[in-house]
Formats: structure tokens, sequence, C-alpha cells
């Protein structure tokens, strides 16, 4: 339980292309005319769009999408320097501000989406149509089918300024209680993200105390967390009720640009297949030499210590991994290096995790994660530059359609990941090794596939729950919690008593409701890309770029049509979930000749 370097230690961001400093003139420029400028947008502007001229309606959305830009560029810039040192009161305290500033300003713009969505639908499809707005055709016809789901402008204002000192400050009250929080484990003190490593750990008794120091530290501030909960789950379903949304998970889906029945398939699709989590859980527990598969030893290494990779060797290996594929993907990879677009060390109070930020169009995304110099680490940085790649070269499209829903949002972060996942596979010849590999892989798919359905099923259970039984108790939330992985896990792990709190610290149920099977979706999908890039070969790359290029500019439906998948058949789940039956299976022919 050492700590080594791993070079990532000095690895800051800049983020002087957003803003030179917190006392920067130009952001506290920003800030101070940011509510004048949407005001004065707004006089000039509301109640003008049902007559306005194409012409007319081109120079509204100039002046819109200049700012949105501007907020979101003040709100990227504030995140970014806050999850680098959430202690530090000066940082929440501009954060704040920005967001309260913000929102002043955002109610002065809510009139366009809404009086877009009141047009006639032949207007609007005449506007997504007329060549003037050509790069807008999606905007348009992503509006219109928000209308249904709109309030008047008044009351979406109110919804708006009250949301800062309701959903919003008990998100940010979790977040910084959980980066505060410090786990004391044999006289050493550890951040959430130190804690979580060790088990990954080959020594299980550094696993199981590990996870028993962990979920003590859950237990401690449980009571809160389940209060913050409930109070997120009881606004998710008021605006639901508003909304006139007919589930928990429609408002999500609306977003992701799927309907309610995709997901449904997908969902199902993945429960009907926890036969495969069984299974493998059953070659690892052979693989480990254990008699029994505790929730502890999920994530432990096969084949003893994993390998060390040094932040210059992830590097290497990640950027080399892109440029094969495409050397465009390689060379925007290069430059987050280069240009300093990476926050990589760890330390307290830092934010756990990792993320990539796309900022704006004008600018550029950046890089967020605690490196640790563990294979999934080197995961991990593929992952989010695949975001970044996928962030960087949508940029084009603007800043209203150069964000794509979750759905697709995970695919350049989920293919990266294969991408370099192969690239060691090929260098690796040890059998060994190999079997260490792979037992890797299949760990991290089935996370992301059958794990992260398990946490949807949760949060199905959860929210149905909190509308149909009023305010959710601890005990409450975790029996729900442990039915739902129950269900996933099966017999193949056994699920400690310890383990019954650990929904509390899965940040995903506070930020983002629904988000979670958008991994699955996205990983599944990817399983289904790289089947056609083996088959396919050297016409693949050029068009996934192309697919990364068109941001949100399509609905996920057109976007993937060109490669010939359609996620509207419920068959196409089938071939993700192949892909991972086979791995397994070479999983267990590589098992059998050691």
């Amino acid at each position: 339980m050492t700590t080594q370097q791993t070079g990532a230690e000095e690895v800051l961001w800049d983020l002087s292309d957003l803003y030179k400093s917190p006392a920067d003139p130009a952001l506290e420029h920003d800030l101070t005319t940011i509510v004048a400028r949407a005001d004065a947008f707004r006089t000039e502007w509301r109640g003008r769009i049902a007559t306005a001229s194409d012409q007319d309606i081109d120079a509204l959305l100039r002046t819109y999408e200049e700012l949105t830009e501007l907020l979101d560029k003040m709100g990227s810039y504030t995140h970014l320097l806050w999850s680098t040192d959430t202690e530090n009161p000066e940082n929440g305290r501009l954060l704040q501000r920005v967001r309260e500033i913000g929102t002043s300003a955002s109610q002065l713009l809510f009139f366009v989406p809404i009086d877009f969505a009141a047009l006639p639908t032949e207007r609007l499809q005449a506007l997504a149509s007329s060549p003037l707005h050509a790069s807008r055709a999606h905007w348009f016809e992503r509006t219109r089918k928000y209308g249904p789901h709109m309030l008047d402008e008044r009351l979406e204002q109110v919804l708006g300024e009250k949301a800062l000192t309701a959903r919003y400050a008990w998100v940010r009250l979790y977040d910084e209680l959980q980066n505060a929080k410090v786990i004391e484990l044999n006289g050493r003190e550890y951040t959430e993200s130190a804690i979580l490593k060790l088990l990954y750990e080959s020594d299980r008794s550094t696993r199981k105390a590990a996870a028993e120091a962990f979920s003590k530290g859950l237990a401690d501030g449980v009571k809160t967390h389940a209060f913050i909960f409930n109070t997120v789950l009881a606004d998710c379903a008021s605006n639901d009720r508003m909304r006139n949304y007919p589930t928990w998970v429609s408002s999500r889906n609306l977003d992701n640009e799927v309907s309610d029945a995709t997901v449904e398939t997908l969902v199902s699709a993945v429960v009907d297949r926890y036969d495969l989590v069984h299974r493998f859980f059953a070659l690892k527990k052979r693989l480990l030499g254990i008699e029994e598969m505790q929730d502890y030893d999920r994530y432990a290494p096969v084949g003893g210590d994993q390998t060390f990779w040094s932040w210059e060797d992830a590097r290497n290996i990640v950027v080399k991994a892109y440029t094969d594929f495409h050397p465009e993907a390689g060379e925007i990879a290069a430059m987050f290096f280069d240009k300093s677009w990476i926050h990589a060390p760890v330390y307290k109070g830092k934010s756990g995790g990792a993320y990539s930020a796309g900022t704006v169009p004008s600018a550029h995304p950046y890089v967020f994660m605690n490196y640790m110099g563990t294979n999934r680490d080197v995961m991990t940085l593929a992952h989010e530059l695949g975001h970044g790649i996928h962030q960087y070269l949508s940029r084009r499209q603007g800043i209203l359609l150069a964000d794509t829903p979750l759905t697709i949002a995970e695919t350049a972060s989920v293919f990266g990941e294969m991408v370099v996942f192969s690239m060691l596979m090929e260098r690796t010849t040890d059998p060994q090794a190999r079997l260490a590999l792979l037992v890797g892989k299949i760990d991290d798919i089935l996370a992301t596939v059958f794990r992260q359905i398990g946490l949807n099923r949760f949060e199905n259970a959860i929210h149905r729950a909190r509308r149909s039984e009023g305010e959710l108790t601890v005990d409450r939330l975790n029996e729900l919690w442990m039915e739902t992985q129950r269900a996933q896990f099966g017999t193949s792990v056994t699920l400690t008593e310890n383990y019954r709190h650990w929904w509390s610290y899965i940040s995903h149920f506070m930020h983002t409701p629904g988000y979670v099977y958008a991994y699955a979706f996205g990983e599944l999908l990817v399983l289904a890309l790289y089947e056609i890039y083996k088959r396919d070969g050297g016409t693949f790359p050029e068009q996934y770029m192309d697919l990364l290029r068109s941001g949100g500019s399509k609905s996920p439906e057109d976007l993937l049509s060109p490669l010939g998948l359609d996620i509207n058949d419920p068959a196409f789940w089938n071939i993700g979930l192949s892909a991972i039956e086979r791995l397994i299976s070479e999983a267990e022919a590589l098992a059998a000749t050691q």
C-alpha cells in the first residue's frame, strides 16, 4: 500500500485559454455585463420570433449563440478551477457567484427556446430546411420535441432561479462532503480515489481492509446522504409532474434522443444476460484460487501485482494507439499533453474520478483525472482523451450542436479504450500476461455494461419508490440497493453487509439522474462498431471520425445509419453482448492452458 511517484504529480492544466486567473479583468467584465447584454437581447427580440424573417432569425440566433457561449465559458472555468481545490472557500464563492449571475442571465434567454417551440411545425421544418440555417437544422428539430414539456416563460424563470437554492445547492453540498472526506486505514489517511484504488490490489487482506474502511466512512455520513438523495428524488418527481414526463427517466431519454422503448429494450437485453456476469466471476474465482467471491474481490487482478505505468508510459501508449487508428486522432491526443490541457495529480481536496470538460467551441476541452499508474488509469486516460478528441472535433458544430446526447457521448471514450486494449494485447506474448490483460478488460466491460444497468435498476427502484412511498429511510435505500445488486451477481459474488451503503458514493445519482444506462449503451455500441472495424478495416476510421465531427448535429439514429447500425432493432444489442461472450470464452480457453 505504498504510494509510488508516477510523474503525474506536476501535470497541471493551464486554464488561460478561458481566463488568465480568478482575478482576470476579462472574467470580471463578463460577469458584470452579461445580464445587461442578455436583457438588451431580450428587449430587442422577445415577441418577434413568430413573425421574424429567416434573416432576422439568423441575426437573433447568432447573438443567442454568443451569449450562450459566454455563459458556458464562465461556468466551465469556475467549475474546472473549483474541482482542483474544492476546499478553497474562494473557489466555492466564485463558483456560486458565476452560477447566480448565470442564472439571472439565462432567465432572460428562456424566451428563445420557448418561442421557437411554440412555432407551427411547418414553420420549424421550413427553418430547418433553409440554406441559411442548414447548420442549425437539428437544433430546430430538438426544440420542437421539447415543446410539450416547456412551461411559460415566467414559470421557467422561477424554476431556474429556485434551482440555485434547491437541487443545485444540495448537489454541491454532497460534492463538498465527499471531497472533504478522509478515510483512515492502518494509521494513514486516504482520499476516496486512493482508498478505492486498493480494491484492485492483489493482496486480499488489503482489499478487504480497504472495503471495510471505505464502508465505515460511508456509514458515518449515510443519514446526510440519504436526506440529500431524497431531496434530489423529490425534485425530479416535481419537475416530471410539471413538465408532463410519463416516467422518471423520460426527460433523460429525451435529452439522449432515444425513445423510452429503446432504453427498455437495452435494459431488458442486458438483464437477460446476467448469466455472463455469473460465468465470468466463476472463472475469476478459480483463477484467484478462492472459495467464495466477496464484493471486495471483484476487481482483484489476475496474475499477481498489476504493471505500474509512469505518466510518460501512459502518454506514449495512448497517443500511439490513437495515432495508429487515425493520424488526426493521435495529433489531437498529443495536444492535450503538449498544451497543458490535463490535470492529473492526486491530493486531498481535489474532486475524485475523471472527466473531460468540453468547455466552449472557441476554446478546447480539458481532461481531469486522478492518475496513480495502474492499468485502469491508463484505460481511464484513453477513455477521457476519447471524449476530448470527440469534443475537439465537434466544436465546428457551434455552441448549440457541439454536444452530443449521452448515448453517443460515451462512444469515443469507450472506443478509445478498445483501441488501447487491442494494442496492448498485440504487444503481449506471454500467456499469463495476456490472460491478466484480458481478464482486466472483461472486468472493465462488465463494470460498464452490467454494473451500470444494475445501477440503473437501483435508480429505477428508488425513483418509483420515492413517488409511491414518500421519503425513503436509510434502511429502505439499503434494501433496494442490495436487492438490485444481488439480482445482477446472483450467487457468483457474495455481497457483504458492509456493501449496503455503497449507493451513497455514486455521484451520478445526484448530478445526472438517469445517466448511467448511457454507459452500457455506449459500450455495446462500441463493441458493435469494433466488429465493423475488424471487418471493414481501412474504410472505417474515416467514417468513425466523421461521426465524431458531426457532434450533435443529427440524432443518434441518423449518426449511426451510415455505419449500418439500427439502435431501434432489439437484435442490435446482441451484437455487443455476443462480443462479450466471446471475450469470456477466450479467457476461459486461455485459463485452461495454464
